[in-house]
């Protein structure tokens, strides 16, 4: 496959490849890797097989790094990070692989091929989780092997008509220059960033003071407003799901609040036909726990999620007067949330496509952050 890039990188968790597609074709990948048979074959598909492998991180060894990259980049497991797990942190199964991943970049460090930039994406339950304890933890374990560090939020959503929120820690090798318009004035009286929301802040406030001395205050500008809606991402007619039948979609109608079901009315009571996007989850209302359907109208998906379990799944719900109808989403609209190329191939079974995308980065949050951040820090130092 034709190689591109004046700069290079690593992709490790890498699922179907969605950070290389944010990255685009400046960048080169020298090594990527994940250990998910279909997601490993979405990315050879796309990308081609070179510098691929699929392994359990566990097991690659720092030899296979055999050249140096600019950046290395790790979108490690969420689920014991997430809001909506169970939040076992950093020392759990899944999330803890995050220490397999260092015990790479350390054997680089020791052979003085580390790279110089670093990101960490996940999710923003990664610095809440043990009450702050494991976003300091791994910010000492950067800090001790020679890396000062940033954060930034970014949300799919000023992008894509997804709502999805993720924490990038931006990791600078201690020796590297930062171009001065990079960096953000932190002091009381500078305008709040949107990339920096309150529970971000309140975790860097409490940062102990040898952390808080290697921090970063990123720059980056405000990205334009958003002009895709959750009908634009709709496909017509969908291909792997099958619509609800008319009990199915009562069923649905009766799992609603009163709230939600008022949003429901409100749509049918409109001029125009409506789409709504629709998530089961469970509520304790009174003590006690009940499965809901939520609903919105606000143009936007709720966050994609894996689809181990009915609760993750999303449906969307199509009002038009007193018809309603609904049925689960489709792996391409899920692709399309996600910002995928139409011409990407997903896997053939539903919910192979559906882990692929609902465990992926948003494709122009990345492009924002290399455009922004990555890119001027590597030339500022070519």
């Amino acid at each position: 496959m034709e190689k591109f890039g004046r700069f290079s990188f690593y992709e490790f968790f890498a699922g179907g490849g969605m950070a290389r597609l944010g990255l685009g074709t400046d960048w080169q990948c020298l090594f990527a890797n994940d250990f998910d048979s279909q997601k490993a074959k979405s990315y050879r598909a796309h990308f081609g097989p070179d510098d691929f492998l699929e392994a359990d991180i566990a097991n690659i060894r720092p030899e296979q790094l055999s050249k140096r990259a600019d950046l290395a980049w790790a979108s490690f497991p969420c689920q014991d990070l997430s809001l909506a797990g169970k939040r076992g942190g950093l020392k759990s199964k899944r999330s803890g692989t995050f220490h397999e991943f260092w015990r790479l970049m350390k054997d680089l460090i020791c052979s003085k091929r580390q790279p110089s930039l670093i990101v960490i994406e996940n999710v923003p339950g990664l610095i809440t989780s043990h009450k702050g304890t494991d976003f300091q933890a791994l910010l000492k374990q950067l800090g001790d092997d020679g890396y000062n560090f940033g954060a930034v939020e970014i949300d799919a959503a000023r992008f894509l008509p997804q709502s999805r929120p993720r924490i990038f820690i931006i990791a600078v090798q201690e020796d590297q220059k930062i171009p001065a318009d990079l960096i953000r004035d932190s002091g009381p009286l500078a305008i709040p960033s949107p990339f920096h929301p309150p529970a971000l802040r309140k975790a860097i406030e409490h940062l102990p003071d040898e952390l808080a001395a290697r921090w970063i205050w990123f720059r980056m500008p405000r990205p334009p407003v958003r002009t895709a809606n959750l009908e634009d991402i709709i496909e017509d007619p969908p291909i792997g799901v099958e619509w609800h039948r008319p009990h199915q979609t009562r069923d649905m109608l009766d799992l609603m609040n009163d709230l939600h079901r008022a949003r429901v009315e409100d749509a049918a009571a409109s001029d125009t036909a409506r789409v709504g996007a629709v998530f089961r989850r469970t509520r304790t209302e009174k003590g006690v726990r009940h499965q809901r359907a939520e609903i919105r109208f606000d143009g936007l998906a709720g966050c994609l999620r894996t689809p181990a379990g009915g609760s993750s799944k999303q449906f969307l719900m199509f009002v038009k007067g007193n018809d309603i109808l609904s049925r689960p989403m489709s792996p391409r609209e899920t692709a399309r949330l996600m910002g995928l190329p139409e011409d990407y191939k997903l896997p053939l079974s539903t919910t192979a496509a559906l882990q692929l995308t609902g465990d992926g980065v948003a494709v122009p949050a990345v492009r924002w952050l290399a455009e922004h951040v990555l890119e001027p820090m590597l030339k500022e130092n070519s």
